[in-house]
């Protein structure tokens, strides 16, 4: 079984980062992986796509994620019907946001039911442990909330393998509170 996600974020949030990180934990897990960027010259804060796909068989499609099982929304700003353009039928969508749950409902143009929707106040958490609004890993908490789709364990190794000591440590807890605090709506 293959899953697609798709990763909406700005130039410089680290969408593409945490779709790595995600495939690097899937890699752990012994899973066969894709991450891949859309995006051009685009300056930092322009909207970027990146797409992760995790299978138990050898990956053999190489083109865009057109119709994924999993949106993931890292800055609340992008939400919007095209949000869910392409997803599937009782797809998972996971979205930094906090706040009115049936405003959501209305800004992404759907119903509840239509999909799973996640919620997780990532930007909060990343100022309150990095100090700083990268939100990026919070987010892979949120959608392991929604999916399971790698251990946490393979996402620790993960973590350690692409930060620096008291980083990785830093962004392991901003992944489980993210986790904790992520609910569907």
């Amino acid at each position: 079984m293959m899953i697609e996600i798709r990763w909406h974020g700005r130039g410089g949030q680290g969408a593409w980062t945490a779709s790595n990180i995600l495939a690097m934990a899937a890699m752990h897990d012994g899973k066969h992986v894709q991450s891949f960027p859309a995006f051009g010259p685009e300056r930092a804060g322009a909207p970027v796509l990146a797409f992760t796909r995790i299978s138990d068989e050898p990956i053999e499609i190489h083109s865009m994620v057109y119709n994924p099982d999993v949106v993931v929304v890292l800055d609340p700003t992008l939400l919007g019907p095209h949000i869910v353009a392409g997803l599937k039928k009782g797809g998972v969508i996971v979205a930094n946001y906090k706040g009115d749950v049936e405003k959501l409902y209305s800004t992404l143009g759907i119903a509840k039911g239509d999909y799973k929707v996640y919620t997780t106040p990532a930007t909060e958490l990343a100022l309150e442990i990095l100090k700083r609004a990268i939100y990026n890993t919070a987010m892979i908490g949120g959608l392991l909330k929604a999916t399971n789709i790698v251990s946490m364990d393979s996402l620790e190794k993960a973590l350690k393998q692409r930060f620096p000591g008291p980083l990785a440590e830093k962004n392991l807890l901003l992944v489980k509170k993210a986790y904790d605090l992520a609910m569907e709506v």
